[in-house]
């Protein structure tokens, strides 16, 4: 099959190339040239412009276990419409993904029902537990990109120590949910101010932060590599910048609601503004921005979380944390970063391509070169659209953005070749 995007603004930090030209595909691989006499379908992209694939390296597609709130079918399906064209999976379902089976169970759901990629994340110890170690090698055998005890942090240092350990064999990061479940334990969004006025317990920044510290601490003494998920403190910016200076193997990641909303907007008792960890002040809104722009921040992903509205329709503080994400990424970065000057468009383009193909180790994505695999997503900057309930492709509503109107967004999708998306 071939396919031809001619005359089109190509934007790729693989190769610091922005460059209006054409791009050829084939067979779902991009090529210099076609073959035969075959010309294919042909895509006028005059005003628009393609980037690599979106990669998101931060989502929950609650199968096995909680299909009520979202499957491998309609989650893909609203990746699609954001442009996203790979998804690294959490392995917080039920059963959690800490076995071969379970592994094999979601990529063959992958391949039959779902539109984009999907890669597996596999729990770092039995059951998330954080008790004993899960068989690493056999879930790499299996199929996982990464491992992670997602939704918990692993209490026992030398358990983590281990988890560094074990994984540098397997050339797998581990990924860290930072949070001292003492600290935070009852709380329900950021301590400080506005939950003392609102009358909720907080959630202290330090949560984040002792164990960021900590969980750096033993990536400096095992030279394990440590990826660092959900950044939402000024202080954790700090301590991933201080062991990039100092050549710790670590890495990180934010998500568009950490710069893009403060925990002000917890003030209406909307259950949807409720994340974990929560919601911060603009000081840290500032400095994520910062870590984006200096480089601490490598990767910008969704954390996609979708609950049902019935578990989110409750009083504030018992509702479940966490947002959906898929179909906002993109223009909430091209709306708070890109158009307000934070980045230039290469620069956070390389965030969701080009940075989480390396740190994950995604060989033929996150790039346009010749020989890469077709992931592509085309993007229309003048693209205006209301982001409402009607409009969500997930099988959830859960979004503070709801009511939103954006400019720019993904106008295409393309997966191995094949348009899977389009306006």
């Amino acid at each position: 099959m071939c396919l031809q995007i001619r005359n089109i603004r190509i934007v790729d930090p693989s190769q610091d190339k922005d460059v209006v030209s054409d791009i050829l595909i084939e067979n779902g691989k991009i090529v210099s040239k076609l073959s035969g006499d075959g010309k294919g379908k042909i895509i006028d992209g005059s005003g628009r412009i393609a980037v690599p694939g979106l990669i998101d390296v931060h989502a929950h597609l609650r199968e096995p276990g909680q299909e009520g709130k979202e499957t491998i079918y309609t989650g893909t399906r609203s990746a699609a419409k954001g442009g996203i064209t790979t998804v690294l999976c959490m392995p917080n379902t039920k059963p959690p993904i800490d076995n071969a089976p379970t592994v094999e169970f979601v990529i063959f759901k992958a391949q039959k029902e779902g539109i984009v990629n999907v890669f597996p994340i596999g729990c770092a110890t039995k059951g998330s537990l954080g008790v004993e170690l899960s068989e690493i090698g056999i879930l790499k055998k299996a199929g996982i990109v990464a491992v992670s005890d997602d939704g918990f942090s692993i209490k026992s240092s030398q358990i983590m120590r281990r988890t560094l350990e074990y994984t540098k064999m397997f050339k797998l990061p581990v990924i860290s949910h930072s949070e001292d479940k003492e600290l935070s334990k009852n709380g329900s969004m950021n301590e400080g101010k506005n939950s003392m006025i609102l009358g909720f317990r907080g959630i202290p920044r330090q949560a984040e932060e002792i164990m960021v510290s900590r969980d750096i601490i033993l990536a400096e003494l095992t030279g394990g590599y440590l990826h660092v998920a959900h950044v939402s403190t000024e202080g954790s910016v700090d301590l991933v910048r201080q062991a990039k200076k100092k050549g710790i193997k670590v890495t990180a990641e934010t998500c568009p609601h950490y710069f893009t909303l403060t925990d002000d907007v917890v003030k209406v008792y909307d259950a949807n503004t409720k994340t974990n960890p929560p919601l911060r002040e603009k000081r840290d809104v500032e400095a994520i921005k910062k870590g984006l722009v200096d480089g601490t921040i490598d990767c910008i992903a969704t954390d996609h979380a979708p609950h049902m509205q019935e578990e989110k329709n409750i009083e504030f503080d018992l509702a479940p944390f966490g947002i959906i994400g898929f179909e906002t990424m993109l223009s909430l970065v091209l709306n708070e970063l890109v158009n307000k000057g934070v980045l230039n468009l290469s620069e956070a383009v390389a965030k969701m391509t080009l940075n989480p193909a390396k740190i994950f180790n995604l060989a033929g994505r996150g790039s346009l070169k010749e020989g890469s695999i077709a992931d592509v997503t085309i993007i229309d900057t003048k693209y205006h659209y209301d982001f409402t309930k009607e409009s969500i492709f997930s099988k959830s509503k859960n979004s503070p953005f709801i009511g939103r109107r954006f400019k720019g967004g993904a106008v295409m999708t393309i997966v191995g070749g094949n348009i899977i998306w389009q306006k």
